[in-house]
């Protein structure tokens, strides 16, 4: 916002200094703020902190090392066991020079000095988030895709947008490149990347990893207790996150399955509620429908159930409605740019059936990811589009586009009725007008 405020009339700014150190020092300090409180509401809670590296000897068993190692190993056994062990960051093995001369996302927290010039390889979640706060500070930041677009998985109104917008801020994105054959140096810290498609990129500060993560399970001896993985490495488990060992259990990314922080809590809860509370809980199990999840790159991206393709191989393609829009957000009304050239905003709804039920929903914009929560709330107690239309509009906000998306007043507004274009609704010409 620094550089947007000479469009709301402040002057005397352009020589406002960023300090790395000054923000590197304070989020350690919050960052050990937290794990003090976290250590704090463990004690609180009467639970026993066990430092070292843990093994499986058998499905009850599990073998303790210390982490100093000078301590003999302990051994512990339980009625339950639980695998909360999450996962690390991952280096492509096939990269000469990858280990020795580039950082993972953990990394990044640990830099000293702010990089004047950076690349990131990923096309995930990591990597565009790190590539947008890089190119915001300042750094000229270097984007590698292995395929043509970042989040690819992600439906198309995110995609396109996002590129865009990263284009317009000026990240210099490299496509279709196979991935990185090998970094080097020149012996005075500045590096050169090699991408498999023959591209080049010198003169380098910092080289980021977000090729993706792989779960932490090297040093478990999962297979002394019977507990069957994936090819990737993660841990299987059923609905009630129960590995294949008898009553061992796992949650968090060490699954796979959903990999946000909120998910495992959630996982987390409802094994806790069935093992140990009342009779009515015996079958409590975590949700993975219409998660909200949030990308905070820039601009920030939301997104809850199913994108426009999942939808139509779930219930076919005449089975699905797609309401979108495309805008320029309020924020950017004083700006002296034409149009085309400002930031847009772009959101989607996907429906389905002939009520509509609003089974995607997908934002992409400034304050993205703080208006998600509530319609998490509203998709999870089965919220259709004649219900997001019955919904008065909050003006102006980014927000009120989702409820008022045509043909928003061709349908006949009646609280609570399941009106739309598929199921009866009055056609946009009625006859006799």
């Amino acid at each position: 916002m620094l550089h947007d405020m000479h469009h709301y009339g402040f002057s005397g700014i352009n020589g406002v200094a960023f300090h790395w150190s000054h923000i590197k020092e304070a989020r350690d300090k919050y960052i050990a703020r937290l794990n003090g409180i976290y250590d704090n509401n463990l004690k609180n809670s009467g639970v026993d902190t066990i430092i070292g590296t843990a093994s499986f000897v058998d499905a009850s068993t599990v073998k303790v090392t210390s982490s100093d190692g000078r301590s003999e190993s302990v051994i512990y056994t339980a009625k339950n066991i639980l695998i909360a062990v999450g996962g690390r960051p991952s280096f492509p093995a096939a990269v000469d020079g990858v280990e020795a001369l580039s950082i993972s996302s953990d990394g990044f927290f640990e830099l000293e000095d702010l990089p004047k010039k950076a690349v990131v390889v990923g096309a995930g979640y990591i990597a565009v988030e790190l590539a947008g706060v890089l190119q915001a500070l300042g750094t000229d930041t270097h984007l590698v895709l292995r395929k043509t677009k970042a989040l690819r998985e992600f439906d198309p109104i995110i995609v396109e947008n996002l590129d865009a917008e990263m284009i317009r801020q000026g990240i210099n994105i490299y496509r279709d490149t196979d991935g990185v054959k090998s970094i080097t140096s020149d012996g005075h810290n500045l590096k050169t990347v090699k991408l498999v498609n023959g591209e080049v990129i010198t003169d380098i500060d910092t080289v980021i990893i977000a090729t993706g993560r792989m779960p932490l399970v090297e040093d478990l001896n999962l297979s002394s207790a019977g507990i069957e993985q994936k090819l990737s490495g993660h841990i299987i488990v059923d609905e009630y996150s129960a590995t294949s060992a008898l009553n061992v259990y796992a949650v968090g990314d060490v699954c796979g399955n959903v990999e946000l922080t909120p998910m495992a809590i959630a996982a987390g809860r409802r094994l806790s509620d069935r093992l140990f509370g009342p009779d009515e809980w015996k079958d409590a199990k975590v949700s993975y429908e219409y998660v909200p999840t949030v990308v905070f790159s820039h601009p920030p991206i939301g997104t809850i159930g199913l994108t426009e393709l999942q939808a139509i191989e779930k219930y076919g393609k005449e089975n699905i409605k797609i309401y979108s829009s495309r805008f320029s957000n309020l924020y950017y009304g004083t700006f002296p740019w034409e149009y085309d050239d400002k930031p847009k905003t772009a959101v989607k709804l996907v429906c389905a059936g002939q009520e509509e039920l609003v089974v995607g929903l997908h934002v992409v914009g400034m304050g993205a990811d703080e208006m998600l929560q509530g319609f998490g709330v509203a998709m999870k107690m089965g919220a259709t589009k004649a219900d997001f239309d019955a919904c008065v509009a909050i003006h102006p906000t980014a927000s009120e586009e989702l409820v008022t998306l045509a043909p928003w007043g061709l349908q006949k507004q009646v609280s609570g009725a399941k009106v739309s274009t598929l199921n009866g609704a009055p056609p946009p010409q009625p006859e006799g007008l």
